[in-house]
Parts: structure tokens; sequence; C-alpha cells
């Protein structure tokens, strides 16, 4: 009976099979295909061929429905947005503007969550009155070219797709093989009868045939055969009855005895000689009673621990435990918001260090942020460490596009590693011991994604463990990265694994997208349990923080989720949760807190229970701007919680009682307008005081305390004592790294045919694989680094040479100039968010143009006065802040070509404009080194302040002033001749200055890194100087005779510095000479010099006037 239950779906699909093979001979196509789309069984390419080539659109979305969903994976989402797209263009170039509008809004927006960016470039499309005038699609010839292109590429993703690909092959049989089964079936039913006649005679087939009774007569229904009944329906465990343990050989599923289970498909092979039994003194049935996430060991793991530096935290130093009593206790204030600059996909709060969270991306971006303080501790972009090493598959992926999702990032039980699970194929580790961050193992893990990652210890050794696309699940030595086991018998991808451990025995359970549950023991017996989760859901299961309850949460293609706990002696259902909507942005996730609550981010919301009650206990909103099903993440003691927002950022939420006593401890790095009143008892005696905690730090990626107010008040610093660059330098034992020789570093000049003319303005584009110039004739150049095998990422690099592009009509995007004397302009520009768009101005209108073709789109503002820098709203890319040469700012809709808003507080033109998101606040400076801050809410001045210029300097024409905010957003940079500095807004608090000596060059721009961990500063004299942006510290130092061409007739030197935006140790320069050169360290370095040592043991002081 057993074998007979596991082969029914096997069978159950043949007899389908068998079917269509039926309909085919007998011409029935259009019922043939219909039952191929409905069953899924069989995938038609010739079907699917002729539709595509016919233009059926349509028909092909429908088809394809029936097998896949967009979402199951990256080939299904390649395949539907191929074809929409292809509907998109047609009706583009049937100057059908109404249907494509529609597409665009009903189809392709749809896709704006993998690539928002290339959606913004499909909308701009709407626009151009023909879509071929941009370079990527003018080779478009015709729909009916187009379609035989994508049915290439549809065909390939078809057959890679691992949902498909098995489904493309019709079984081979004999010709009208359900006439011949049949025939059988009445030839023995004929045989059977007590008197055959003959020459029987056969009228129906509804009722087994007989000689004794007439066939005119229906007969009783006989009893079905179950190899032939009804495919079983799915959806929660079965109940089919509990196997118990053998005293003897028995199959491995009995190892999990209680649990309710569908016996595998496949009989696994037994262990000659004993049992598969769980060693235990305790009953069969409470085998998974004591399952435990890997183990922390307070007596070990707090001896390593004291051993390392710590960073600034709340969680250092307490006397009582934290304890949850009730939902009061929950974090519900939001204390901070911070900037990832992509989607976030995986988060994790270091075992340990509590306040220190781990953040992924869908760009393949890690962070590691410390909360408290904002800082972000570390920053890396995906890279393939050894690409030689790589299997043949990802190499060939990489070489289209050099791109990857962080699937999961997980930090291991005591810190010391962490992991991260790429969309491509590949798992990292990383090390963090002491803080010092270095790659460690790096695994070609699966065929296509790895889904999930999870550290396991078991006995001594700690392990990895992966799955993923390829249908398996894979253990990893995480001190070697070998492969130890790997579990196969999924039927789909796997989305999840969950390592538990009862004394000495491990278990691993996996889920597959379509809602099947193994177990695994470490050995290669094969799966122990083989069950449903509940409503076939993409589920994840997850342990209470004591290990002695189970939870899972999924959500399944319908958007119906799922959030149960389940008997762990018996394997059911014993409570499930209410109040999960229906989902359409993907799988709801969920963390437990203590053991106490569940959390679940669904319908915009963060939704509690308590784990003993089925209805919903309370609700969090974090202040609105969350996703449909935001990624949620408590830290161990629960008191603090991250959750990721729509605007590619993560809130940080405290519960009452911390942020009370980082209130009371007068800590400056959280909003006061956020504080809420302490709540009665407090649940931590102490906390670390600043200004000691700033001297515990985790290695060169610390957080910077004096940025962030941890000396004291820096509102007056009248009595702090000033430095220049001289006496910073000779008060160091640490000697200063000087790059004098090419040889040291690496460099490029980037080409260029065109007329040398001084570089104005510099900025790389968003995507990083474009550098744009403002020359001071009002010509722009954008040079191109293209995407091969020379460059698989298509990034910006030393190491190839890019082209100066240009759209294939030839135009150059030039300012207008009319009766404008270039050498009284301020020249400025702004480029959109997307790349698609470009504000700029030499003097005269400001231009608006498209990125893609060229063209002016519009001018506006024609003067006087004339514009002098220009700002793009962080939210909208339709509002833009004009600063202009009457010292006045304009807020101007570019939509409804009207000012919205004009206001006057400089007395200088305005040289320079920064927006924070956070604060809502518009930083503005002027010629005469005036600082502004304005509401955005209420565009009225809130601060005003002047830089304290230094009283050696003296200027006879009015210099520029430069602002720009950190990733922080509420902390800035302040550019001028005479210094670097750095503010905090909105109350214009000064943190940090640094001047050049009374003699040295003055200064001529400086820019961020992309990490906010480096300040690169260009001088007149054509010396580069990189600062560590948390102290304003010199790191190292560039010569001019390094890089600058010899014996050039005239003075050359930086005017501008552009920072790369993912690449954290690259930069360029605008010169003089109209050259622009890209800069980064040599190869052997990881980064440029070295950081300056923190004084003191106390951290770093600040420098100020």
């Amino acid at each position: 009976m057993s074998s007979s239950l596991s082969s029914s779906s096997s069978l159950g699909k043949e007899l389908v099979l068998l079917v269509l093979q039926f309909l085919n001979e007998e011409n029935f196509e259009e019922t043939a295909h219909r039952l191929e789309k409905e069953s899924g069984c069989f995938f038609s390419m010739k079907y699917f061929e002729d539709i595509v080539t016919n233009g059926e659109l349509d028909e092909v979305e429908k088809y394809l429905s029936g097998f896949t969903k967009f979402d199951d994976n990256r080939y299904s989402t390649k395949i539907f947005f191929e074809i929409k797209k292809q509907k998109y263009l047609e009706a583009l170039d049937r100057r059908d503007d109404a249907k494509a509008a529609k597409i665009l809004r009903n189809d392709l927006k749809a896709f704006s969550t993998y690539n928002e960016e290339l959606f913004k470039e499909m909308a701009m499309l709407l626009s151009l009155h023909d879509f071929r005038e941009v370079e990527q699609l003018s080779s478009y010839r015709d729909s009916k070219n187009a379609r035989t292109l994508m049915l290439n590429e549809l065909k390939r993703l078809v057959e890679a797709n691992p949902v498909l690909r098995d489904k493309l092959q019709f079984p081979c049989s004999e010709n009208s093989r359900l006439r011949a089964l049949i025939n059988q079936s009445l030839n023995w039913q004929h045989q059977m009868c007590n008197s055959p006649k003959p020459d029987p005679e056969i009228k129906t087939l509804f009722v087994d045939h007989t000689c004794g009774t007439s066939n005119g007569d229906l007969a009783p229904p006989p009893v079905m055969n179950p190899l032939l009944s009804c495919t079983p329906k799915f959806g929660g465990f079965s109940a089919v009855e509990s196997l118990a343990l053998a005293p003897g050989p028995a199959a491995p599923m009995a190892s999990l005895a209680g649990w309710r289970a569908n016996p595998s498909i496949t009989p696994q092979p037994t262990v000659s000689g004993r049992p598969i039994a769980i060693p235990s003194p305790r009953p069969a049935a409470s085998v998974i009673k004591r399952l435990r996430t890997p183990p922390y060991s307070p007596v070990t793991d707090d001896e390593h621990i004291s051993k390392r530096s710590r960073p600034i935290g709340i969680f250092n130093e307490v006397n009582h435990p934290a304890v949850l009593r009730s939902s009061d206790d929950l974090p519900k204030t939001v204390v901070c918001n911070l900037n990832q600059g992509a989607a976030v996909k995986s988060m994790d709060f270091h075992p340990v260090q509590q306040t220190v969270l781990l953040v992924g991306t869908n760009v393949g971006d890690i962070r590691i942020w410390e909360v408290v303080s904002r800082e972000m501790l570390f920053l890396r972009s995906f890279k393939i460490w050894d690409i030689g090493a790589c299997s043949e598959n990802l190499q060939a992926s990489l070489a289209t596009e050099y791109t990857a999702s962080v699937n999961r990032i997980v930090w291991s039980p005591d810190g010391d590693l962490f992991g991260v699970a790429y969309s491509k194929h590949m798992a990292q580790i990383y090390s963090y011991r002491g803080g010092n961050i270095q790659n460690y193992l790096e695994v070609d893990a699966h065929v296509g994604y790895v889904s999930d990652l999870a550290f396991s210890q078991v006995k001594e050794q700690l392990y990895f463990v992966t799955c993923g696309e390829d249908r398996t699940v894979k253990v990893w030595s995480a001190i070697t990265g070998s492969r130890q086991f790997i579990f196969e018998g999924h039927e789909s991808s796997v989305y999840s694994v969950c390592p538990h451990y009862r004394n000495d025995f491990q278990f691993i359970f996996s889920t597959t997208v379509n809602g099947r549950i193994k177990v695994w023991l470490y050995d290669n017996m094969g799966p122990r349990l083989d069950i449903d989760a509940p409503g076939r859901s993409c589920t994840k299961i997850m342990y209470s923080a004591d290990g002695t309850r189970v939870f899972s949460c999924g959500t399944n293609k319908e958007g119906e989720s799922y959030l149960v706990e389940w008997v762990e002696s018996e394997g059911a259902i014993k409570r499930a949760y209410h109040g999960l909507g229906k989902c359409s942005g993907g799988v709801v996730q969920f963390d437990t807190v203590k053991n106490r609550f569940l959390a679940a981010g669904d319908e915009f919301l963060i939704k509690i229970w308590d784990m003993d009650s089925n209805n919903v206990l309370t609700t969090i909103d974090a202040e609105g701007g969350l996703p449909v099903t935001p990624c949620i993440k408590f830290n161990r003691e629960g008191l603090l919680l991250a959750v990721s927002t729509r605007e590619n950022a993560v809130k940080i939420l405290a519960n009452d009682k911390v942020v009370h006593l980082l209130h009371s401890n007068g800590s400056r790095v959280l909003d006061a307008s956020k504080l809420k009143t302490a709540a009665k008892g407090p649940t931590m005696a102490s906390l670390a005081a600043s200004s000691s905690a700033a001297g515990t730090s985790i290695g060169r990626h610390s957080p910077a305390p004096s940025i962030f107010g941890m000396n004291g008040d820096s509102e007056n610093f009248s009595d702090v004592k000033t430095r220049t660059n001289g006496e910073l330098e000779n008060s160091q034992a640490w000697k200063l790294k000087e790059y004098d020789e090419q040889s040291k570093f690496q460099s490029l000049r980037l080409p260029d045919r065109l007329l040398p003319t001084r570089i104005i303005r510099l900025i790389y584009t968003r995507s990083g694989g474009a550098i744009l110039a403002l020359t001071n004739n009002a010509v722009h150049k954008l040079w191109k680094w293209q995407q091969d095998e020379f460059n698989p990422s298509g990034k910006a690099t030393c190491a190839v040479e890019p082209k100066l592009w240009q759209p294939s009509s030839g135009i150059i995007m030039t300012n207008d100039i009319s009766n404008i004397i270039l050498d009284d302009a301020n020249p400025c520009f702004a480029l959109s968010k997307n790349d698609s768009y470009l504000l700029s101005t030499s003097g005269g209108k400001i231009s608006l143009f498209n990125m893609m073709t060229f063209k002016t789109m519009t001018t506006l503002m024609p003067p006087p006065p004339a514009a002098t820098c220009l700002e793009f709203h962080p939210r909208d890319n339709n509002i833009i802040a004009i600063g202009m040469e009457d010292s006045s700012i304009l807020i101007y809709n570019v939509r409804v070509s009207e000012v919205e808003s004009k206001f006057k507080g400089h007395q200088k033109r305005v040289t320079g404009l920064a927006f924070s998101e956070i604060l809502n606040v518009l930083v503005s400076s002027g010629a005469d080194a005036q600082l502004c801050v304005w509401s955005i809410d209420k565009w009225e001045n809130q601060a005003s302040k002047f830089l304290q210029i230094p009283t050696w300097h003296v200027s006879f024409t009015l210099a520029k002033t430069r602002v720009l905010f950190h990733q922080n957003l509420r902390h800035f940079l302040v550019v001028h001749e005479t210094q670097i500095a750095i503010y905090e807004a909105p109350k214009l608090d000064c943190h940090n200055q640094w001047f050049p000596l009374e003699s040295g060059a003055p200064i001529t721009d400086a820019m961020y890194s992309c990490d906010g961990m480096s300040i690169y500063t260009s001088f007149e004299d054509g010396s580069v100087g990189i600062f560590t942006a948390s102290t304003l510290q010199l790191k190292c130092w560039i010569s001019a005779a390094s890089y600058l061409p010899p014996n050039s007739r005239s003075p050359v030197f930086p005017v501008v510095v552009a920072a790369h935006p993912s690449e954290p140790n690259q930069f360029a320069l605008g010169l003089t000479n109209g050259e622009v050169i890209v800069l980064e360290p040599p190869e052997w370095e990881q980064e440029w010099g070295t950081a300056p040592p923190v004084r003191n043991g106390s951290g770093p002081e600040s420098i100020q006037v």
C-alpha cells in the first residue's frame, strides 16, 4: 500500500500524458494545448514557437502561466519580462501610446522591484518620437524580426529554467498507447468472465466488461484502482499513521517518529545490521522535542569576547537581563534610519555585539552598521574573489551581467564569521574576529541561485549549510570550505534550511519553493521526513530562542500566507495564527522575539502575536514607509528591531526603556523628538558611557565618536584646540603614506578626441559605469565602460579604457551660452537618480537633457539672474532646487514649469545645495562662506552660520563653498579653499575642521567616498590628500608629480573630485587642462594608506575652531 501511495502522483501524471498523446493523434490540438497548460505536465516547444512567431503574445503568456509564474526564479522573470517588453515596443512602434502606457502600468510595473532604473528608462521611451533613437534599441527593425530574435532568447531561457526543462521531452512510448492499455484491460476482463463468449461485444467503457451481463445494462461501478486514482491534494501534513522506531532495521523516515509524513517517492536504503534511530533514552515520540538552534556557550564565548574590543553599544554592561513582559516592552520607537542605497533582502544582528547589524541588498552590497552611532563599519559590493575557480556556467553568467543579489546574510553562532548567499551560484564567508573583516571562504555552491545559508555546530566542528535552485542541500566545512554532504531528493528549488540539534544529534530541515519539507541527518541515507507545508507555501522554519517551540511561516503562489506552531512530538499543527493578509509582494518574513512573541512583516506593517494566542496582539507601523512585506529582524534581547523600508533604507526601532536610557545618558545620536517617557522599572541597570565606549572599537572600521559628539557638546567649541595639518602630522608617531611615483598606484587618463578645455564639474553615473564631465566651454563629455570579458562588471576601472560616448546621431550635449561671457559664469549640473536626465547650465538657460539621446528636452529659467547650483529633490525628480546669482533659492516644478517657492537668506550667490531626506532639510552654502538650513516641509530658514575663516587668509574674490551630506544624512562636509569641515544639521554644529598650512596650497574640491569612510581632497598645487572622514586625519598623500604631465606650460591641477558610487577606493579628478584621470590604490593594497591610530585610547580628538 505504501508503494502505491508513493507512486500514485507519478502514474497520474503519466495518465495525463497518455491523454495528451490521444488528443494529438485525434487532432484535438486546441484541447491538447489547454490540457498541457492546465496540467503542467508537458511544455510543447513547437506550439510555443508558433504562437511567438505569429505575435500571439497574450496567448504566449497564458500558456506559460500554466507552468511557471514570473517570480518563480530568475529564468521565469526574464522570460515574462522579454515578452512584456516586446508587447510594449510593438505598441510604441504602432504609435499606440495608450496601449503602451497600459502595458507599462499594468504589466511592466511588476518588474520595477527587480530593476527600478530599467523600468524608468522604459517609461522614458514614451516621451520619444521613435524609440530607435536610443542606442540600445537602434537595431530594432520591425516586430517580425524582433520576435525572431526574442524567440531564440526565450528558447534558451526555457531550456535552462529548472521549472520547465524537465517538461520539454515527451516520454517515449508506442503510438496509441492509451488504446493499447484499454484493449489489454478489456482482454483481461474478458478472460475473467465465468462464461467468456468467443466474439464478445463491447458497447461501453464506463463499466467492467462481463459476458454474463449485457453491456447495455449498467452494472454497479467497480472499486477504483488506487494506482489510477486522482492525484492526491496537497496542503499541510497528511493524516498517514505515525511511524514508530523499530527495534531492528527500519526505513530512515522512521527515525523522526511522531511526525506525520507522506512516504518518500523513492524508498531509501537502510543501514545494514542496526536500526536508524535517534540515540535517546526517551520514548520515540519525543525525538524532536529538544531540537535546538546552534548553542551559545556563555563560558567559551564570553572568554573570547572579553579579548576583543567592542563597538559603542547599549548592551555592553547590563546588570539585569532584559525580559519582555508585555507588548509594551517591544521596540516601537524609530530612533534612526540607515540608508542602504538598494532594496534590503536580508538582515541579522550580531549575536554578542547586539547593536551591530549586518545588511544585504538586491544589488549585492553588504553593510555592517553600528546602529546606536549610525556609523557604517563596513561596505562591500558583490565581487567574485577567484573568478578562475568558478564553474563555466557562473563565468558565462557573470560575463553577461556582473551583478548578484544577496539572498541571505547571517552571523555564525559566536559572531566570528558571517556568511552571504548570492543569487548567482556563490556563497562567501567573511571572518570578523576582533572586528577585523577579511575574506575567508568562497564556494561555487549551487547551479543557479543560492537561496539560503545557515551555520551549524556539529560537536566541535562548525559547518555552514546552503540550498539553492539546483534542488540540493549541501553541508560545508566552515574551516576549509570543503563539501561534507550533499542531500538530493527535492523536486523543486530549495528555499530555506534550518539546522537544529538535540544533545549530540543533528537535523537539517529544508523547504522548497512549492512547500515541500524534508528532514536530513548528517549522513548520506536520504531524507528522514517528507511532508507538505501548510498551503503548499514557500516556507521558512524557525525555533524559539530556547529551542523548545517550532514555528513556520510561508506564502504560496496565490498569495495566501500561513503562520503556524507545530507539535514537536506529533508533527501536527498545534496553532494557526490569524491576521495575515493576502500577499502580492513576495514571501512574508517573520521572526521570534525571545520566548514570548512572534512578528511578521505584512500589509505595510509589523504584526505581533503572543505565542500562546491565535490573534494579532498589536501592530507597529514604524512611522510608515514600509513595503508590503518588509524584512524584519530583532536583536537577541528583543530590545531593538530592524525593518526595511520602501526607500531602500533600514529603520531601527527601540523600546521605551532603551530610548530613555540613551536619552538620560546624553547621547546625541538619537533624535530627541522620538524619545518617549521612560517606562517604569529598568531592564538594564547601566549604560556604557559614550566617552569610555569611544575608546573601544572594532578595527579600522570602528564608529567615529568625534563626528557624533562623543567628546562632549560641540556647540560651544571656543576652548577646543585648533590644529593645522603640520601640527597634526607632527603629533603622530604613525607615518603618513605618500604616493610620489605613478608606479605606486593605478591611474587611467580618459581618452578624449574633443577640444581639451578646463573641467568644471565631474560626476560618476549612479550605476558606476560612466563618468560625466562639464567643461568650461559648456560642452558635456560622457565616458562609458563596456561590459565584456575584460570588464565583466561594466563598471569604471583603471584596468580597462572607456569610450568617449555619443549617440548614433552624433549630438553633443552643449549648454545655452547665448550672450554669456564664459569666464564670468558659474557652471553647474545635476544628474537624476536614475541617470536618465541631466540638468545643466553654464550661465545661460538651464537645459534638461535626455541622457540616452543627448537631446535637449526643454530649457528654463533664462538669466538674469543666472543659476549657480542645481540639486534634484530626493523624492521627486520633477522638483529641483536652484541656487541663483542674486543669492535666492528657487524650488522649481519641471512638470508644470513653475516656481513653487522662492526664499532668501544668503547675502551672496548660492554655491552649494544638499538635501537630507531623513531630516527633511535643504542645506545651502554661499560664496561668502555662509551656511543655511531650510525646512523642506515649509521652506523656512531653520539656521544660519558663517564659516570661521583663518585670519591669515586674504581673498579678493568670492570663493566657492560646497556642501554634501554624509550617507547618514545628518552630518555634511563643507568644502572651502581654506578648510574642510564636518557639520551636523539642522543646528549647524561644527564637529571637525582641517586647515592647510598658511603657506600651503588652497583646497580646490573634496568629496566623500561612497562608504563615507574617507574624504578625497584636491589642492591647487596638484596634490591630493585622503582623509579619514570620522576624524579628518590625513591617511595618505598623492603628490602632483606622480600623476600630472611634466613640463606643462601653465599650472595644471585638479579642479573637481568625483567618487565612485560603489567602489570606495576609486575616485576621479577633473583637471585644468581638460583631462580626467581615474585613480585607484595598487592591486596589492586593499585601500589608500592606513588610518592613523586613535589617540590616548579615548577616541580621536575633535579638531575645531
